[in-house]
């Protein structure tokens, strides 16, 4: 008899350090959340909608302002460099898409068509390039 409740006394602490065990695991899995990886993923999606977030708010607001922020000298001055080039940005008074005007040595001529998407292009990329650069 005593060796009959010994037993079941045994295989009852057993259970409850497999128990207690379990428990313990599940609480550390539930604590680490998800993979460090799908953890990494997100911050960086998070990032990289902020920077695009950011950039187009420098392109539509303070590139056609006449003080400008270092970014957006930054992004201008590299714009120039490229392509040999000032442009000045400049919104219509109808409320119409960005104009951008080329200043050359004999005048100022507007850039229109696979012209213009280029340099919106290059724009949008060096805009994103300098934002990640100076975020932290």
């Amino acid at each position: 008899m005593y060796n009959r409740s010994a037993n079941v006394r045994t295989m009852l602490r057993t259970y409850g350090k497999q128990l207690t065990s379990a428990k313990r695991l599940a609480r550390f899995r539930q604590a680490m959340g998800a993979s460090p990886e799908r953890d990494d993923v997100a911050k960086q999606a998070k990032r990289r909608e902020l920077v695009e977030r950011i950039a187009h708010e420098i392109i539509e607001n303070l590139i056609v302002n006449t003080e400008q922020s270092p970014v957006v000298a930054a992004v201008t001055q590299q714009l120039q460099a490229e392509f040999g080039h000032r442009f000045i940005f400049e919104y219509p008074v109808d409320g119409g898409d960005v104009q951008i005007l080329r200043e050359m040595e004999h005048g100022i001529s507007e850039l229109q068509g696979a012209e213009r998407n280029t340099v919106m292009r290059r724009l949008w990329e060096i805009t994103l390039s300098k934002v990640d650069e100076t975020m932290l």
